[in-house]
């Protein structure tokens, strides 16, 4: 059964079926061939998969962050960051990779990450001599950080496939999701500084005072939702659902960007998206229902245990195998799927499990741009009509910055366990 469940899958993917179909017929050749059990199992196994409260915060981020991506809220957060953010050389690339960061912490989703920062900060960067194909792959690695700072979809997703807190998951990527961000905010002012690049002039006080009093209702979205989260004030979900509701409300009434019929309109175009995530959560859930009862991540413990190997080479083979997935697969059906089989390896290294999954989620963000199948890469190709070859070229010096930010986050586990002290 242990082959039929790892090279089956394989198989489906290298002749391009979608990926929920691969493992529900799996799932379903499995128990049909190789068990005694009962196929209706697999409808209930299902449905199970999805009676997690935790679950519900996923579809409220992403109507939550399509509602402040089109009604001005993301918009008016960024003019506000690239006012702000001038005087030396490189400040507007280094304001296009902070507006993705402010944009992570009040999204989540990487591709409408590239999607919005790339509609308004190419036009300036490309003005100001960044290049158009060094623009784009700066764009395009920065994306990702979304996947890193809370909220985040895929955290939600290995807090509930791992049974861990969310709140402590979202807590532990700040710290990892700020570091990536000052190390290509570095990367990006070495290079301006070598190319002479222009110096973006700051903006006059007068001009921040207005932005920033355009700007209020959309700096407030993250301290309403990552304050509630932290201070108590309600749980993740709880606040996924608070920043619906106060995006909408800023969108219709306080900057009128939305009428209810266009909120109408992102709700079922986030419910689109909502649908494609939960359908592979649900048969991941049996997918991995059938990995955990047929007894094979306690065999695979037990092998990787009889090699010998350290915890140093351990980690650095689960990262290679998480670069490799992540490249091929979306974070959401990665975590679902290799979460089960790994997090007994990481329990037997001594791992810390929350340690574990900010291990785990930049990974996988990292291979959202690693060439050549990374998902950010075909976004970024159909989005700017860049050549894929170009693209490849463009992302490997921030892709070095991500890895090093990588090995710090593997081996030092301070830079994700401290933080959870504030929390407590």
């Amino acid at each position: 059964m242990i082959y039929l469940l790892l090279l089956l899958p394989v198989l489906l993917l290298g002749l391009g079926f979608p990926i929920f179909l691969i493992l529900i017929a799996t799932v379903l050749i499995a128990v049909l061939t190789m068990t005694d059990v009962p196929p209706t199992v697999i409808q209930t196994v299902m449905f199970g998969s999805l009676g997690s409260f935790p679950l519900l915060a996923i579809p409220f981020f992403i109507f939550a962050g399509d509602l402040m991506a089109r009604g001005g809220i993301a918009r008016r957060l960024i003019e506000l960051i690239m006012s702000v953010v001038g005087g030396v050389r490189g400040s507007l690339g280094v304001a296009t990779i902070a507006s993705a960061s402010a944009f992570g912490a009040m999204s989540g989703s990487s591709v409408a990450c590239v999607a919005a920062i790339g509609k308004l900060t190419l036009p300036s960067l490309e003005k100001s001599g960044y290049g158009r194909n060094f623009s784009i792959s700066m764009i395009t690695a920065t994306g990702v950080i979304d996947v890193i700072i809370p909220p985040s979809v895929p955290m939600i997703l290995y807090a509930v496939t791992a049974q861990q807190p969310v709140t402590q998951l979202f807590l532990a990527g700040i710290v990892p999701g700020l570091m990536i961000a000052c190390g290509l905010a570095g990367y990006v002012m070495l290079r301006a500084q070598i190319l002479k690049l222009p110096i973006s002039p700051r903006a006059p006080l007068k001009e921040v005072v207005v932005l920033t009093r355009r700007a209020v209702w959309a700096i407030f979205a993250p301290v309403l939702i990552l304050g509630g989260i932290y201070g108590g004030i309600f749980t993740a979900t709880e606040a996924a659902g608070v920043a619906c509701v106060y995006a909408a409300f800023v969108s219709v009434y306080v900057y009128g960007e939305l009428s209810w019929a266009d909120v109408w309109k992102v709700g079922i175009e986030s419910s689109t998206l909502t649908a494609q995530i939960m359908i592979i959560v649900a048969c991941a859930g049996t997918y991995s229902w059938l990995i955990t009862t047929s007894g094979f991540p306690q065999q695979l413990v037990g092998w990787i245990d009889g090699m010998g190997l350290q915890t140093w080479a351990l980690l650095l083979a689960i990262n290679i195998l998480l670069l490799i997935v992540g490249s091929v697969l979306e974070p959401p059906a990665a975590i679902l799927v290799l979460t089960p089989l790994l997090t007994p390896l990481a329990a037997k290294a001594g791992l810390d499990p929350i340690h574990f999954g900010l291990i785990v989620t930049v990974n996988l963000a990292v291979g959202l741009f690693l060439p050549p199948f990374g998902l950010n890469l075909f976004a970024s190709h159909a989005l700017f009509k860049i050549p894929l070859t170009a693209l490849y070229r463009g992302v490997l010096p921030f892709l070095v910055v991500y890895l090093v930010a990588l090995g710090l986050l593997t081996y030092v586990p301070a830079l994700t366990l401290v933080p959870l002290g504030w929390l407590k």
